[in-house]
């Protein structure tokens, strides 16, 4: 909870509502919240650029403050992986997630595929994004989500630089084949992964394991897509017979179906837009049900 600060432009009227707890499932599992907006993803980089972002109408502050409120509505605290260019245009916003309790970790700069990426350049990108967000909030920043779970085999050199520059822990390692990210043989629950300069805490997304294969269960556009009983027989099975918590993700812009259209590839144009109308109440139905919490709280 906190006061409006008085340069905040948003209403909280829904700050002060008694936050209603979950009864049934009493595993806590970790909810995360990727900051971006709805053209800043990587399936609509073939159309639009990084150079043409101020010329599209940004969504981003009004998508995460009703997130915002629907959290508080619930009493559950998250940990929102923000891109440094929203710290450094919307920093009203970011100072609100923070103050509000939550956890502000980072997401990069632009929003770049890692493996895309020289180690040089990344380096470069992660300690200008970590600078935006600190200075933002005046806390330090110990998370990291790679762009598209950009964390892949050719790219695992990324930890080293994280390690570099002081980071807890690192959320990017999904362990499912996909045509654009994935370690499929990964670990599926959190554990520390040594490298030659220290140690990272890796918070996998989460996955249903069938016959051997990792079906990802872990939100974002597979939350809209697969059925909703899925889901939630997914997360019961993990929380229950394996005794782990789920991390669940999702984005501002996946609550958003008004946003405007680009035109994309039919296979992007596919993945982003299918279900958006379901999100919203999916994810209150989930908090109505399970726990959830920030992951620098399972630190």
């Amino acid at each position: 909870m906190f006061s409006k600060p008085a340069t905040s432009t948003h209403n909280f009227k829904n700050m002060n509502r008694n936050p209603q707890p979950a009864t049934r499932n009493p595993l806590c599992n970790a909810l995360t919240i990727d900051v971006e907006d709805y053209f800043m993803v990587s399936a609509f980089t073939d159309v639009v650029k990084f150079e043409d972002w101020h010329r599209f109408e940004s969504r981003v502050k009004a998508n995460t403050y009703k997130i915002i409120e629907l959290l508080d509505e619930f009493g559950v605290k998250a940990t929102f992986f923000v891109l440094g260019w929203i710290a450094e245009h919307y920093p009203q916003l970011v100072k609100d997630i923070d103050r509000s309790g939550h956890e502000v970790a980072c997401h990069s700069y632009n929003h770049r595929l890692i493996y895309d990426l020289t180690p040089h350049e990344f380096r470069e990108d992660l300690k200008k994004a970590k600078y935006l967000l600190e200075d933002t909030t005046g806390s330090p920043v110990t998370g990291f989500r790679a762009p598209s779970y950009s964390i892949v085999e050719k790219s695992l050199w990324a930890l080293d630089v994280l390690i570099e520059q002081g980071f807890l822990y690192d959320s990017s390692i999904f362990p499912i084949h996909h045509d654009r990210y994935g370690v499929p043989h990964a670990e599926r629950f959190s554990h520390m992964i040594k490298r030659n300069g220290g140690s990272i805490k890796e918070f996998p997304p989460s996955t249903y394991s069938i016959l051997g294969q990792n079906i990802p269960i872990a939100g974002g556009g597979y939350l809209r897509l697969l059925p909703f009983w899925l889901t939630k027989k997914a997360i019961k099975r993990i929380n229950q017979k394996e005794k782990q918590p789920v991390i669940l993700y999702t984005h501002p812009w996946e609550i958003d179906p008004q946003q405007p259209k680009i035109n994309g590839n039919m296979i992007s144009r596919a993945r982003h837009y299918t279900n958006l109308s379901t999100t919203y109440q999916k994810l209150r139905a989930l908090l109505k049900e399970y726990k959830f919490k920030s992951l620098s709280e399972f630190m």
